[in-house]
């Protein structure tokens, strides 16, 4: 029962990480449409930048914690990015420099996005694997 409860957990923190990257995309559109101004969209985006590397970071460790170590180590490429880019001051957006970024921005955010998406099916299957696994026990 402890096993569908850590699929569980990690369910809900990687369906929290696609709500972050999905408005951070929906953030970079309307940025791309003129809908919202570059100091709103840096504000909004540089808000929830930190809480994305910390919610990646404790999935990352709980995958290590619960002993489902392959789910940790496909978590490693996507944190060991964000580790790269936290430490090279890049995770942050500039105002200046957004619209020569964008295109850049956009396509960062598409690819944590498809990664996200690969690893939440995975999880989806062990989850439901682990369910049916302990109900004909």
């Amino acid at each position: 029962m402890a096993d569908l409860f850590g699929w569980l957990i990690s369910f809900f923190l990687l369906v929290a990480l696609l709500v972050l990257i999905t408005y951070q995309l929906m953030c970079l559109a309307d940025l791309e449409f003129d809908y919202i101004n570059p100091y709103d969209f840096a504000a909004r985006i540089n808000s929830v930048v930190l809480v994305e590397f910390i919610l990646q970071g404790v999935l990352c460790c709980f995958y290590l914690v619960t002993g489902h170590w392959v789910m940790s180590l496909l978590c490693l490429p996507y944190l060991y990015f964000n580790i790269r880019l936290y430490r090279q001051k890049k995770h942050l957006i500039d105002v200046t420099e957004i619209f020569s970024m964008l295109s850049w921005e956009k396509k960062q955010r598409l690819v944590k996005l498809f990664y996200l998406v690969i690893t939440l099916f995975l999880s989806v299957f062990w989850l439901i694997y682990t369910t049916l696994d302990e109900h004909d026990a």
